[in-house]
């Protein structure tokens, strides 16, 4: 239950309640022990933690506290993406017809976009807390854990010696010379495949 906890964690102020997070978080816990196979030499944390997560993903595909349509939800996602690219290269929030000349859509489309990707915010307080306070989202440190889980996951599914190069640079801390020497290649060869390898990470953590 503490990895669900983990991961529903990683979703707050997503504008879905938490109670809904971790109960999509349970249902993948319990799918996850229906289908695990302890012959595979996977510990139960490492498999269950990426259907765990795809369990809540799903909540937010089908439809979150507001109901919006399947283009709307993608071009949402899209400006989300675009924003972050734009904030990357220029160090700074993209106002919306920045957004839209970038993204070569009328300012309304982007405007729209943006708000649809906002968290809702409740207007009744919650009784229990005086009836109108808002809690103010903030980042769950137990996320950490399942962003551990998951990496070591795709980690496990590299081929041995890109497991290899990986763990000798971002976990030994070796430089890509010393790499080289370690794994019979040049360091120019080192870092190709370690830009490939990232790449590689990066897309199925996402």
């Amino acid at each position: 239950m503490g990895l669900v906890h983990a991961c529903a964690g990683r979703f707050r102020g997503r504008g879905i309640e938490y109670d809904d997070l971790f109960s999509s978080g349970c249902m993948g816990l319990v799918k996850a022990a229906d289908a695990f196979d302890e012959t595979r030499g996977v510990q139960f944390s490492t498999y269950a933690v990426p259907v765990i997560l795809g369990e809540i993903r799903r909540l937010f595909r089908d439809g979150g506290a507001v109901k919006v349509s399947r283009s709307l939800k993608e071009l949402a996602v899209r400006t989300a993406r675009e924003r972050e690219k734009f904030m990357k290269e220029h160090f700074r929030e993209p106002s919306v017809s920045e957004l839209a000349a970038q993204m070569n859509l009328p300012a309304e489309s982007v405007a729209e976009a943006l708000g649809a990707g906002m968290p809702t915010v409740s207007l009744t307080g919650d009784p229990e807390e005086g009836g109108s306070q808002i809690d103010i989202p903030v980042e769950s440190p137990e996320g950490e854990i399942g962003d551990m889980l998951s990496l070591q996951e795709v980690i496990r599914r590299l081929e041995e010696k890109d497991q290899r190069l990986i763990i000798l640079r971002y976990f030994k801390h070796r430089t890509q010379t010393e790499t080289a020497k370690e794994l019979s290649m040049t360091q120019v060869q080192v870092s190709r495949r370690e830009k490939k390898i990232l790449k590689i990470l990066r897309e199925q953590l996402e």
